[in-house]
């Protein structure tokens, strides 16, 4: 028998000495001393009373990096996190204050928090019964609990994933492999694309999210293969302009495979409308997938469900946990009508999930196509709801969209704001524009300064986008403790560095 040189595995002390920093069952001191640590940290990150960023610049943060060396560790717990703080924290983008209103990031819950702590200790991987065994079944619990809520049948089915573009990418590919499978009898996964491949159709609307152009790309079909749907006034997707593309490119020779309905856009926060659409989908017997990263909050508050009435008729489903029901990245699912359509993209490996292993309908690894070893995000979401109920959540919903409303009231009543549109949702797009000044390029560059300013100053932070080449700003709630007086607050620094900007530049018509 070799006997290690330092230590002999009777000796226990010396195994935890020369082990102390791997996870095992003689580490438990050093575990709670690096977890006080962490833990007083966040406490810091909570209570130093921060605005949601610092205005550190590239340069300025850049700099603090070059005394960093690898190769000489630190010497406690107490000098790494010291450092984590300066490098990271003390410039982190805090999403949890209610003056951050800029993009897609919700503030998350607690009992999410203290599952990720499980998460990452215990370390389950989620890809085959084996490595997981009860994280198994809580998974396919909560996705059937999703499809549920969503409104699918008994035979519904999903998988948890690490986004929404990788949900969507899902969505899009099991789409192309029925098609192919059941109008062509062509096996894609044996045989890739078959000729009649160049004339897949895909219709979306020409507020879809980005993943989607990714998508037609990463899958063979080209971008060619995307047809872009006019929205209607409010930014959602017309369904009669969506019946005339489908014939006209029925008319030219194409095949439509598949229309992707979104359930909250990215900028507007609308919903397109799901149950018409739906009903086109079944006419034509294309495959109907919707993208609701965003708008599944909606799944848990009964005073506006009723917005994705229609979704229950989809052929699959994009959710973003971490979005919309306030968990902490990464967490979201996939889910489809019929589990039947996941068997496009099984594959049996013999060293992992072999065809005729015990465990068969036990192995979430038979429903993805880009994860094997996989996180066991589901265990957030599960604390979430044992813990604080549908229920509480959805009253969260409830009131962030009641704020955006109230929000959309305060820009439309203001006459030195252009708003486009209210929000199904919580996101409104806007743009500063007090009278005499006119024009694309001048309200660009007022609007483009304003956004760089208050970014810089890191009082509040609001985002950006182009709609139509022209550039406005917007809001983005997903914070239930954004209040109006916030709101309110967060409009009157857009008017100061406004006004600022204005006047320094002269930004008036003809100037």
């Amino acid at each position: 028998m070799l006997i290690d040189p330092v230590i002999s595995e009777n000796n226990n002390t010396a195994t935890v000495t020369r082990y102390k920093d791997i996870f095992h069952e003689g580490a438990a001191t050093e575990y709670n001393e690096a977890m006080d640590a962490a833990r007083q940290l966040v406490n810091s990150f909570l209570n130093n009373n921060r605005t949601p960023f610092s205005g550190v610049t590239p340069d300025q943060l850049r700099g603090l990096f070059s005394q960093v060396d690898f190769d000489t560790p630190l010497q406690d717990y107490r000098s790494l996190f010291r450092e984590v703080e300066t490098l990271y924290v003390n410039h982190a983008t805090a999403f949890h204050l209610p003056h951050y209103i800029a993009h897609l990031n919700c503030p998350v819950v607690i009992p999410a928090l203290a599952a990720e702590v499980l998460i990452a200790a215990i370390n389950s991987s989620q890809d085959t019964w084996d490595q997981s065994a009860g994280g198994t079944l809580m998974e396919q619990q909560l996705i059937n609990w999703t499809c549920n809520e969503i409104g699918f049948p008994e035979e519904a089915d999903g998988v948890f994933t690490a986004g929404g573009s990788q949900s969507n990418l899902m969505g899009l590919l099991l789409a192309r492999d029925h098609y192919a499978k059941t109008v062509l009898h062509h096996s894609i996964r044996k045989h890739g694309l078959p000729a009649e491949a160049s004339r897949f159709r895909i219709f979306v609307s020409e507020m879809t999210h980005f993943s989607i152009q990714n998508t037609v790309s990463l899958m063979g079909l080209g971008e060619s293969a995307l047809v872009k749907v006019k929205a209607d006034r409010g930014f959602r997707m017309d369904p009669v302009a969506l019946e005339q593309a489908i014939r006209q490119e029925i008319k030219d020779g194409n095949l439509p495979i598949a229309v992707v309905a979104t359930a909250g856009t990215t900028d507007f926060g609308n919903i397109d409308p799901l149950d018409v659409i739906a009903v086109l989908a079944k006419k034509y017997k294309i495959w109907l997938h919707v993208d609701a990263a965003y708008g599944c909050g909606l799944l848990l508050t009964d005073k506006y469900r009723h917005l994705l009435d229609g979704i229950e008729s989809a052929n699959s489903v994009t959710t973003d946990y971490h979005k919309a029901f306030f968990q902490p990245i990464s967490s979201s699912a996939f889910l489809v009508r019929d589990r039947q359509y996941l068997e496009l993209i099984t594959h049996h490996a013999d060293y992992l999930n072999p065809q005729e292993n015990d465990f068969e309908g036990l192995n979430q690894i038979n429903k993805t196509i880009t994860q094997s070893t996989r996180r066991f995000d589901a265990l957030k979401l599960w604390c979430t709801l044992r813990l604080m109920g549908k229920q509480q959540l959805g009253e969260y919903t409830d009131t962030i969209i009641e704020t955006t409303g109230a929000a959309a009231a305060l820009l439309d009543s203001d006459p030195d704001f252009e708003l486009l549109t209210h929000s199904d949702i919580s996101a409104l797009v806007f743009r500063y524009a007090p009278k005499g000044v006119q024009g694309t390029l001048l309200l660009d560059k007022l609007n483009q300064y304003i956004k760089k300013e208050m970014f810089q100053e890191g009082k509040a932070i609001v985002a950006g986008t182009r709609i139509h080449d022209a550039f406005y700003l917007k809001f983005t709630l997903l914070n239930p403790l954004t209040t109006v007086d916030d709101i309110r607050d967060i409009i009157s620094i857009i008017k100061r560095h406004g006004a600022a900007c204005v006047q320094q530049h002269r930004f008036h018509a003809g100037n």
